[in-house]
C-alpha cells in the first residue's frame, strides 16, 4: 500500500484546523492534522493509544495533566484512556497515530 498526498481525503475540524487521512488498515492509522496559530485540540480521552510527532510549528501539548512545549521533531505517547490536549502556538502540522483505528475518522480514508 502506498500513502499519496494528493489522494488523503480531507476533513475541516474547525475554522483553525482540519485532518487528512494518510493510511489505514484493520488495526493502525495514521493521520496529518494542520492547525493555524491559536487552533486547539481540546482536552479529551479516547480508547486507542496514539503516538503523535510534531512536523512543523510548535505546540503547547497537555498529556495527563503535564505540560510542555513540543517543536518539530518531537512527539508524544498518550496511552489508552489517557486525557490529552494541545494548542498550536504557530502555524503547525502534526501527525497522529493510532491503535486501533479511529472509526470516526475511517469514513475518510
Amino acid at each position: 500500500m502506498y500513502i499519496l498526498n494528493e489522494e488523503a481525503n480531507l476533513q475541516e475540524i474547525d475554522d483553525k484546523s482540519y485532518r487528512k487521512i494518510l493510511g489505514s488498515n484493520g488495526s493502525l492509522m495514521m493521520v496529518e492534522v494542520h492547525f493555524k496559530e491559536g487552533g486547539i485540540g481540546t482536552s479529551h480521552n479516547h480508547i486507542h493509544e496514539q503516538i503523535s510527532y510534531v512536523v512543523k510549528g510548535q505546540f503547547c501539548v497537555t498529556v495527563d495533566g503535564e505540560e510542555k512545549i513540543l517543536n518539530p521533531g518531537d512527539g508524544f505517547y498518550a496511552g489508552k484512556n489517557v486525557l490529552h490536549g494541545l494548542i498550536a502556538l504557530k502555524d503547525s502540522i502534526i501527525v497522529d497515530v493510532f491503535t486501533p483505528i479511529r472509526e470516526e475518522f475511517s469514513c475518510l480514508h
